[in-house]
């Protein structure tokens, strides 16, 4: 069977130039942007990389060219990043089955395709989520 070709995917999700500490000073609820404060300093220490925007709403760190296995289209996208939402905190991990033992130390949380819900930090046991061993 011939391997098929890669096709990079055009997203409207695209990486910005506007300011990641705005858009976080503008989330609504004191809580949110305090836990999207912790979140962002945590994920600088962990990746080494400056956060950007992602779209309005999508803080990332890093750039990955990700390619389906099953269509073998790509998109070129961050590493690992959250969005404070209205409901909750989203984690980006793009593969949760990777972090499942983990996931079940971890405390209050849902998943779904690529993504942690968190409705706040002090649900979860933040050593798990850091990966503090």
């Amino acid at each position: 069977m011939a391997e098929k070709k890669s096709k990079l995917a055009v997203i409207k999700t695209k990486q910005t130039t506007a300011s990641v500490e705005d858009f976080i000073n503008s989330v609504e609820g004191e809580q949110k942007r305090k836990d999207s404060f912790v979140l962002l300093e945590m994920m600088k220490k962990i990746t080494g990389e400056d956060p950007k925007m992602w779209g309005g709403s999508i803080i990332g760190f890093g750039s990955k060219r990700y390619k389906s296995p099953a269509s073998g289209r790509e998109v070129d996208w961050f590493r690992i990043g959250f969005s404070p939402r209205k409901a909750n905190l989203t984690v980006y991990l793009i593969s949760i089955k990777e972090h499942a033992e983990a996931l079940k130390k971890l405390g209050k949380h849902k998943t779904g395709g690529g993504c942690l819900y968190i409705n706040k930090l002090e649900d979860v046991d933040m050593k798990v989520l850091k990966r503090d061993d």
